[in-house]
């Protein structure tokens, strides 16, 4: 038995705890952005069964052309679940109001867990500080750590020093790749940004991916990380 994540007062309300059969495959995807296309063919290829489940990183919307598609596809579906990104925090909080916005989306996304663990695994959007306990971590900054000792993109990003003890599974920083580390598994490959969109298969250590017919946003090469 893992011992879940111990959170503070702040973040615990927003803490979901799951636990899998254990012939259940567990995938966990990165940033959709609102690509619908890329997201039906990433569920396509997962051929997901009755009690196979997938954990997403958060960013479900913003950026791509059809975020209510991709609201619609997860929260119909139980087998689907998702942390809240920087992006869904955005429109919760009435930072940005799009027009693709319908009665009960903003509740939807208010409603979304800040973290989700399950196992050894931890969910975030952004990540955690390595160099203190989870305990003392705000919501905030679970939604938009990246470099919390640097200069955002131009890094050290947080992973680089993160030992443990949980699996921290993240998006929010766009890799041209997945970041692989023992204990810190990157999964914001740039899809709507013309990269991939890509799971990580929890029981048999492996990536899937499906690369999107259309770039429906460009992005300075200087804000895409090639791991290290």
């Amino acid at each position: 038995m893992h011992a879940p994540p111990q959170f503070g007062d702040r973040v615990e309300p927003h803490h979901q705890r799951l636990s899998f059969d254990d012939d259940a495959d567990v995938y966990v995807v990165g940033d959709v952005h609102g690509s619908r296309e890329a997201l039906d063919h990433l569920l396509d290829a997962l051929a997901l069964g009755p009690r196979d489940r997938v954990v997403f990183v958060g960013d479900l919307v913003r950026k791509g052309p059809d975020s209510p598609g991709v609201i619609d596809r997860v929260r119909t579906d139980d087998r689907l679940v998702s942390v809240r990104g920087n992006n869904e925090q955005k429109v919760v909080r009435g930072e940005k109001d799009p027009d693709w916005l319908r009665a009960g989306d903003r509740d939807y996304l208010a409603s979304l867990p800040v973290a989700i663990s399950f196992a050894d695994a931890l969910v975030v959007h952004g990540g955690v500080d390595p160099e203190r306990p989870l305990a003392d971590h705000g919501v905030e900054e679970l939604l938009t750590m990246r470099a919390p000792h640097g200069d955002g993109y131009d890094g050290p990003f947080w992973y680089d020093d993160y030992d443990g003890p949980h699996r921290v599974f993240f998006g929010h920083t766009v890799h041209a790749e997945p970041v692989v580390r023992p204990h810190a598994v990157g999964l914001d490959t740039g899809c709507v940004y013309g990269g991939a969109l890509t799971a990580y298969d929890y029981r048999t250590d492996r990536f899937v991916a499906v690369d999107p017919e259309t770039t429906h946003e460009e992005r300075s090469e200087s804000k895409i990380v090639t791991p290290a």
